[in-house]
This record gives C-alpha cells, structure tokens and sequence, in this order.
C-alpha cells in the first residue's frame, strides 16, 4: 500500500501513492474470496455499475476473485442520470462477461416523493423553477479557511444560469430527497442478492469512506468494500493495470445525482481528487500544511484550510459509520 518511506522527509509528490498495482490486485481478490465465501458464507456477489472508476474497479477484481458466472452487474438509472454513465456501465459488464441488468428506478423514486420534495426546496429558493430546468448543489467556504455552505445552481429552459446560498431547512430537504436515490439502489441490490445468495459489493474509495462521501443506509451499505483502503489516484491505476475501457480510465468523478453536470470537488471536497488525495495522504502521514503547499499549488495558508476541511467532515459524518447504538449491551451477541 503505497511506498514505506520516512514521511515527514519526503519532497511530497503524487509518486507516493504510486502501489504495486498486480500484487495490490491479487492482494484484495484473494481477501474477497476469503471474505465472501468464509466470513460471509456467500456464493458470489452483486455490483451497482454508476460508469465510474470505483464501481468499474470493484467488478474487475470481483471477477478476478470469484470468476464472471458469480458476479451480477446492476445498472440503475434514474431521470437525472447521466446516458453516458449508463453506457459506460453496460460496457464494463459486457467486457467482464458478467450478467448484467438495467433497472430504471426513476417510477420507483416519483411514486415515494423523491422529485416531488426536491422540487418543492428547490422553488423556495428560486419560485419559477418547474419542468424544464436543470439543478445542481455546489460547496464552498470549506477550501477558504471558513465554515462550508452550499449554494443552489438552476438553470433555465432558455440557459440562463442563476445561483443563490441555500438556508439550511432547503438543503437539507434536497439532500433528504435526492439520498432517496441511494437507498433505493440499495434496495434493489440487497434484493438480488437475497435471491442470489449473494454479498453486496460497496465501492468508496479511501478519499469518499474517510470523508464520509456517502449515504447511510444507500451507498454505505454493504457486506464488503473492497477498495475503501485505496486513494482515488490508486483506483484509477489498478483500472488501468486491470485493462477497463479507456473511457472509464480517463472520466472525471461526478456525482451523477444532480440534472446540471456535477464534479465531486464541486459538490464536496475542497480540490480535485489528484490534490485531495496527497492531502489526505500528507495529513495522514504528519506532514505540515508547508510541506503539503507546494505539492498542490497552494500557500501554506490555503493548505492548513485543506487540512482543516478535512478533519472537520471527519468530525461532521463521524456517526454515517456508526453502527445502531445499543442502550445496553447484548452479551450474547458480538461486534464483528
């Protein structure tokens, strides 16, 4: 997992999370055979493919674990997915042979309230909003050393783009809505493997699970993870070394939850992943925000506001990987 070296020496540079890409592959598909077969005492196991790297990565060495015929692909778009992530889904699963299903949830997320709540929140702020525009969330403050907040983007059916801080009682009632989509997803990937007798493959990489990235109850919630050690930089090698599509190997990260196209630095993280992960890495590694300034074209001041972005979403998203809390303890039973 990345390179020993003394840390606190090292001119920081995207070289140290440069990892053995075929020993670090054979490395987890040999956990998960252990995991999904010992532990969990399943026959193979169920992957949402979004497009993206993460997912694509998971199902590579998935396949690579237990072979094609124990591994089912789920695609599941929605009305504000992307086509392009769709198609990059179903061409992963066609060229790791697995079985693959689409399953549109859009039906599924109108009938619970899914648009209908977001849309209410979102005419709040902009009261001519309605059929026809786009919207999107975006963070800021975080990066610039104060308190994060988030502004509302819309754009009309004409393209004018307009965009307003959101009160707390909106956000909080887009984020409600739209995590309906997670959960949903969930839903039917526990149904599949239910019927399967199969695990869940969750797919957060090291930058999402240490920054909380991630919905409780719909993307957290999986029988394994097999990348969550993992900086992005480090997925997106392993896909290389594991031969996915170009497309996949070169596509930025998005969310893919919003109708406006959306990066994850746009919605959450304070940089592009290429600089979150060396931040993360150096914070890890008791680098100084000094030592980080240089390795990602920013002051010393702008990376002591990295780090303490950081550690305050760490803070913030503590309780996503909490278990339920038991008022008392049930001897019988452990922890695992």
């Amino acid at each position: 997992m990345g390179r020993s070296l003394d840390a606190r020496a090292v001119a920081l540079s995207a070289a140290v999370l440069d990892i053995d890409c075929a020993e670090e592959s054979a490395r987890i598909a040999r956990a998960l055979v252990e995991i999904v077969s010992r532990t969990l005492h399943r026959r193979g196991v169920v992957v949402a493919l979004s497009g993206g790297v993460d997912s694509s990565v998971c199902a590579a060495l998935a396949v690579r674990a237990l072979g094609p015929q124990r591994v089912l692909g789920l695609l599941l778009p929605e009305r504000d997915s992307s086509s392009a992530a769709s198609m990059l889904g179903r061409l992963v699963a066609e060229q790791l042979g697995i079985e693959h299903h689409v399953e549109d949830i859009g039906a599924t997320l109108e009938a619970i309230g899914c648009y209908r709540w977001r849309d209410e929140a979102i005419r709040s702020v902009f009261p001519a909003y309605g059929s026809g525009w786009l919207s999107k969330i975006v963070i800021a403050g975080g990066a610039q050393g104060g308190v994060n907040f988030f502004k509302l983007v819309v754009q009309s059916p004409s393209g004018e783009v307009l965009e307003r801080r959101m009160p707390a009682k909106e956000y909080l009632q887009i984020v409600a809505a739209t995590n309906f989509k997670q959960r949903i997803r969930k839903t039917l990937e526990y149904f599949h493997a239910d019927r399967l007798n199969y695990a869940v493959v969750g797919t957060p990489n090291r930058l999402e699970y240490d920054q909380g990235f991630f919905v409780k109850n719909g993307d957290g919630a999986a029988d394994v993870k097999p990348i969550a050690h993992l900086y992005k930089t480090q997925v997106y090698a392993l896909a290389r070394h594991l031969g996915l599509p170009r497309e996949v190997c070169c596509a930025r990260p998005t969310t893919d939850t919003y109708s406006m196209p959306q990066g994850q630095d746009e919605f959450y993280f304070a940089l592009p992943y290429e600089q979150m992960d060396l931040a993360l890495w150096a914070l890890n590694h008791g680098l100084s925000a000094a030592q980080l300034a240089p390795a990602i074209g920013v002051t010393p001041a702008q990376a002591e506001n990295v780090y303490a972005d950081i550690r305050a979403k760490r803070r913030t998203t503590a309780y996503l990987h909490r278990a339920a809390q038991l008022v008392s303890a049930v001897g019988e039973i452990s922890a695992p």
